[in-house]
């Protein structure tokens, strides 16, 4: 599904990848895991395009994305929820659900039916204004919208940052039912411990490159090497 080759990218001066690898097979949920300052969240934005400057490669779908412009990765089916969420708080919840509908030709009807398959707690406000949700409510509208489409795969960054115990439970849930419905999730997540108990393979980044991959189970049970690369 998604090949990175060599990734690098700059902010101004500062390298921060430096030739990162990792690949997303189709139907897996793959974690990228690591101290804060690793690279994490610079690699889905390098996937993404929005790095002001990069090299490498980013295969999506045996296609090459280097090149391309954001909207036109968005419409090949790459989905991409950044950790900010970027919910338009004075919009209501359908209001921000149809803003990710704005470059696809998804009729909304089936859009709003997808979400409530796995979001119903998101489709239950439709009409609220969603800088009145919750935090976690907030969070669960941002990977809505971003599934409104219907991408082949999506990019999760920190998504469970500053969210109750009770609303990660339920969203670790609902990222099993959209591996189980056929969406590839790359997911960045400082839990560790949720990130490998959710996935199927993961990667460990430290200093903007990959220092470790493997089984995300076997990595669960590795103890020295999380304490080595993702203790703070």
């Amino acid at each position: 599904m998604l090949r990175v080759s060599r990734l690098e990218a700059w902010y101004d001066r500062s390298h921060v990848l430096q030739g990162v690898d990792l690949e997303v097979r189709d139907g897996e949920i793959v974690s990228l895991i690591g101290r804060n300052g690793a690279g994490k969240t610079t690699t889905l934005k390098a996937i993404m395009g929005l790095v002001p400057r990069s090299r490498g490669s980013a295969v999506f779908a045996g296609e090459e994305l280097s090149g391309l412009p954001v909207h036109e990765r968005f419409r090949r089916g790459l989905g991409y929820v950044p950790e900010e969420r970027r919910i338009v708080g004075g919009l209501t919840v359908r209001e921000n659900l149809r803003l990710g509908l704005v470059a696809s030709a998804v009729p909304e009807a089936e859009a709003l039916e997808r979400v409530a398959a796995t979001f119903p707690r998101v489709t239950a406000r439709l009409h609220q204004v969603a800088e009145t949700l919750s935090g976690g409510e907030q969070q669960m509208l941002a990977i809505a919208r971003a599934m409104v489409s219907g991408p082949r795969m999506v990019m999760l960054d920190e998504p469970t940052e500053g969210i109750m115990p009770v609303l990660v439970d339920e969203m670790a849930e609902q990222f099993l039912a959209l591996k189980r419905a056929g969406t590839t999730i790359l997911l960045v997540e400082q839990n560790v411990e949720l990130a490998l108990g959710l996935s199927d393979r993961a990667y460990i980044i430290d200093q903007g490159t990959v220092v470790h991959s493997g089984q995300a189970k076997e990595l669960l049970a590795d103890a020295a090497i999380q304490e080595r690369y993702c203790s703070v």
